[in-house]
């Protein structure tokens, strides 16, 4: 059963009313095997998309690592609570004064051959506010393309949204775009984080139209940063990391290689789109249909 769990910092809902525009990054990256070369370029390109006034960071999925193989990342698994990578998040977003959203983390799970994929949400104290396990795990036998992310991987169950100065926020990893209900289970939220690690034959084909879609549907901005480029595996990824606004605008994007893609969010402005096109509101048909 999938559950939903809503975090709020401080035990009480954040005021939304007349928020004003603010700067959000998404951090494109190709992650090698190394974690601490890896949080090293990370911290680069977190100061680089600070410098851009960025105020809400997004890393990409498997920021931290990118291994050789697919159970390199077992060897590298945390705790929750403690570890490097979990302190280097903390360390950073309580120095830059930012949130900064971890895109995913291998963390224990109670099986000893398989972690958690982990969303980590901190605020700008360095206190973690949220954590997303990934629902959907990735399976694809397509030519030379194998994945099979269930051998390595144990699924999460639980719907995660936050209450932040930024407005309602969900959590989602990569193969998580392919499955709207997920989205939809969130009930209305104002922003939609999609960290992944999109292969490059199936990015071509559909990264784009899926962030999109999962914008225009939700009404949502979508912070969508990305792995992007060759990786010391052999592996290629997709890249093309973006930030899409409600009406399903591509506002900025990075085809390519490391950097940050900032853009300044607008909630008058999607407020704006929900009043004129009320289409949350229209929705007939919820979680299920009564035969």
């Amino acid at each position: 059963m999938i559950n939903q769990l809503t975090n709020q910092q401080g035990g009480s809902p954040v005021v939304t009313e007349k928020r004003s525009c603010f700067r959000v990054a998404a951090i494109q990256m190709a992650s090698g095997p190394s974690v601490s070369a890896n949080l090293e370029e990370a911290a680069r390109l977190i100061e680089e998309a600070v410098a851009q006034e960025a105020k809400l960071v997004v890393l990409p999925e498997y920021f931290c690592i990118m291994g050789m193989k697919d159970t390199d990342k077992l060897a590298v698994r945390e705790q929750p609570g403690s570890g490097q990578i979990q302190e280097f998040l903390s360390e950073t977003a309580r120095r830059l004064g930012i949130w900064l959203v971890g895109g995913s983390v291998p963390l224990a799970s109670p099986e000893a051959d398989k972690v958690y994929n982990s969303c980590l949400v901190y605020a700008e104290n360095g206190e973690q506010v949220a954590r997303y396990d990934k629902i959907h795990l990735f399976g694809l036998q397509l030519g030379q393309e194998k994945y099979a992310e269930e051998k390595t991987i144990k699924a999460g169950n639980q719907v995660v949204t936050i209450d932040s100065p930024f407005g309602r926020i969900g959590l989602s990893i990569c193969y998580d775009l392919r499955f709207p209900e997920l989205f939809r289970m969130m009930n209305n939220v104002d922003i939609i984080l999609a960290p992944a690690a999109f292969t490059s034959i199936t990015g071509k084909a559909h990264w784009e139209v899926l962030v999109r879609a999962r914008a225009v549907e939700n009404m949502a901005y979508v912070i969508a940063p990305g792995q992007g480029g060759y990786h010391v595996s052999g592996r290629e990824t997709n890249g093309d990391s973006m930030i899409v606004d409600p009406w399903g605008v591509v506002m900025e994007r990075l085809p390519r290689g490391s950097g940050a893609v900032v853009a300044t969010l607008d909630p008058e402005y999607q407020a704006s789109l929900r009043t004129n096109l009320p289409a949350l509101d229209h929705r007939i048909l919820q979680h299920s249909i009564a035969s």
